[in-house]
């Protein structure tokens, strides 16, 4: 089964620009943490149509990962305005995406 992690898919001058909320979704198509995810973070960013989603493949090397600090897969990033605003990491329930979903159902 192939979740699509690509490598480099974005690179930090798109992130920094980017309007509205972003969620970084790093990881690899052969973790199994990142699968057994994989329909948690669908759902979410299928109820939020205003989110854009990008699943990064992570690894030795690999910039994005190290300037997000990524130690897990997979680990979800939501930043808005080029800030984080939320992080989870290895999430196995939809309670465990709590924070993220304070930020995306929050309305000023």
């Amino acid at each position: 089964m192939t979740i699509d992690y690509i490598p480099d898919p974005i690179d930090q001058a798109h992130i920094d620009a980017a309007e509205g909320p972003l969620l970084l979704d790093f990881g690899t198509n052969w973790c199994g943490w990142c699968r057994s995810a994989r329909p948690l973070v669908d759902e979410i960013v299928a109820a939020h149509p205003l989110l854009r989603h990008v699943r990064i493949e992570d690894g030795p090397g690999r910039r994005l990962g190290r300037r997000y600090r990524v130690r897990h897969w997979p680990t979800l990033v939501l930043l808005a305005g080029g800030e984080e605003r939320a992080r989870v990491v290895r999430p196995g329930a939809r309670a465990d995406l709590a924070p993220l979903l304070a930020h995306l159902d929050f309305r000023p």
